[in-house]
């Protein structure tokens, strides 16, 4: 069945025709809120509560075309609301972890996702988005409420951002070469 077909069902309170759409959005989904929050059980708990939502307010859905953007919209709201009641919550072993990398300073790896973590909110959410999603520029900006250039911008500077946390602090582009040699 064709999607625009599906959402007007669900827009109309079919609720199986809501759950055909979030079967069919489900991995990608799931993949933003694993970039979000970087484990798999707060991912699927924001899925769940996206969906939730979604079934909730279904109603409010003006354009059938834009339940794909709409939807994932309502999933970073959530994920801004774990990310916040973790920031809340410091477990002992993370205490534990952040005494031992003062000492240990630079010499841990560096992950994609937790580099995507240092970056600035709106740096992220234009990166995963744009690169994560595959959406075009005029559709991040939709969801980000902000003009086209400004998420141009954030995705240069997110990049960058990128680009420094990935190489190091002290990379400038060129090749480094020790003097002790």
């Amino acid at each position: 069945m064709n999607e625009r077909k599906l959402v007007k069902k669900a827009i109309k309170g079919n609720k199986e025709a809501f759950e055909k759409l979030l079967v069919l959005h489900s991995n990608q989904l799931y993949r933003t809120a694993f970039l979000y929050v970087g484990n798999r059980e707060d991912a699927l708990d924001i899925v769940q509560e996206a969906a939730y939502k979604g079934l909730l307010a279904i109603g409010q859905l003006r354009n059938e075309a834009f339940f794909l953007t709409w939807l994932t919209k309502i999933l970073m709201h959530c994920a801004f609301d774990v990310i916040k009641k973790k920031k809340q919550e410091i477990p002992i072993e993370k205490i534990m972890e952040l005494s031992s990398e003062k000492l240990e300073k630079r010499d841990t790896h560096l992950d994609l996702v937790e580099v995507i973590h240092q970056l600035k909110n709106s740096y992220r959410d234009a990166i995963i988005l744009f690169y994560f999603h595959d959406l075009p520029i005029s559709e991040v900006a939709k969801i980000m409420n902000i003009p086209e250039n400004t998420v141009k911008t954030y995705l240069y500077r997110g990049k960058g951002q990128l680009k420094k946390l990935l190489r190091g602090d002290g990379y400038n582009g060129e090749e480094t070469v020790s003097s002790r040699i």
